[in-house]
């Protein structure tokens, strides 16, 4: 079982292509706060990246630049100077029916593509909470040559535009979220902040992370869970802790909880059923799990979160 593919698949995370821009310096563009995460491929040329209490940042082609949380951002052909808000009035003005927006002057050219994922926010913590408000992958000729080929297709589709080009980069775009997070998670030092992303490094505590994402329902305990990777239980305690910031079985119920809070919200299976799928044998003491992890019993959730 692979945790990150199930944390994605969880979190019903997909992009989406919003623009292909094509900017002739000098050009700024101002894209505001949302409620997914950004993203931007640059294809061609410099961008300057300018985020608030942050100094500015020089992309270059083959960049990738995530923002997980869609914190409010702005592109532009220099480091300093006005952007233009992009927003319905810059659509109707400069954007074509096939997603292209030209911008700028009459100088160098920079070509980029910007997307958006949508996600469950109410599932998608434990992937978007461990990374950074502003995730910025440089392009590397040697580690980062899968990324660029994605990127050089990517480009292809969107210039191309042949049949099912939106439907290919949309899927692109979604492998380049993947690449980016990867990226990011080879990246972070040992003695970073723990992190399941990062555990996913260790052989041992990846293990024990695929056991757990593989059989939520089982009954596990620490001993079990040290049988199966054949570790003392001190040891995988203690390893399991380190790298992901808490002990295997607090893991195990959260991600649980964040099972059960999907099916939930999701499908039309009972209650006693979802209880059963997470291991619970009790529907009373499901009920009282997720009421102290979500504060509120499940079929309040569902109720709620199904209306909204």
């Amino acid at each position: 079982m692979d945790p990150l593919a199930d944390v994605l698949d969880l979190s019903r995370v997909h992009g989406a292509l919003l623009a292909n821009v094509r900017a002739r310096a000098a050009w700024g563009l101002e894209l505001p706060q949302n409620t997914g995460a950004s993203f931007h491929a640059v294809t061609s040329g410099t961008a300057w990246l300018r985020v608030e209490r942050r100094e500015p940042v020089q992309l270059m082609p083959r960049d990738l630049l995530l923002l997980p949380s869609g914190i409010a951002h702005r592109l532009s052909s220099e480091p300093k100077g006005r952007c233009r808000p992009f927003d319905r009035s810059m659509k109707e003005e400069l954007m074509t029916p096939e997603g292209d927006l030209e911008l700028g002057g009459h100088s160098a050219v920079t070509t980029f593509v910007c997307a958006a994922y949508d996600y469950d926010l109410d599932v998608a913590q434990p992937l978007m909470g461990p990374l950074p408000h502003v995730l910025h992958v440089p392009a590397d000729p040697v580690a980062g040559r899968s990324i660029a080929a994605i990127v050089d297709l990517l480009a292809g589709e969107i210039g191309l535009r042949r049949a099912g080009s939106r439907a290919a980069a949309a899927r692109l775009i979604d492998l380049l979220l993947i690449a980016a997070i990867r990226r990011w998670a080879e990246q972070q030092p040992d003695a970073g902040p723990p992190s399941w992303l990062t555990a996913l490094r260790d052989p041992l505590v990846g293990r024990v992370l695929a056991l757990l994402h593989d059989r939520p329902g089982e009954p596990w305990t620490l001993e079990r869970l040290a049988g199966e990777v054949h570790v003392s239980r001190a040891t995988l305690a203690r390893r399991f802790t380190d790298q992901v910031g808490e002990p295997p079985l607090a893991y195990l119920s959260s991600w649980r909880m964040q099972v059960a809070a999907q099916r939930l919200k999701h499908t039309t299976d009972s209650v006693e059923s979802i209880a059963r799928e997470v291991g619970y044998m009790s529907e009373y003491a499901f009920n009282r799990a997720f009421s102290r992890h979500r504060g509120q019993p499940p079929g309040r959730y569902r109720r709620l979160t199904q209306a909204a």
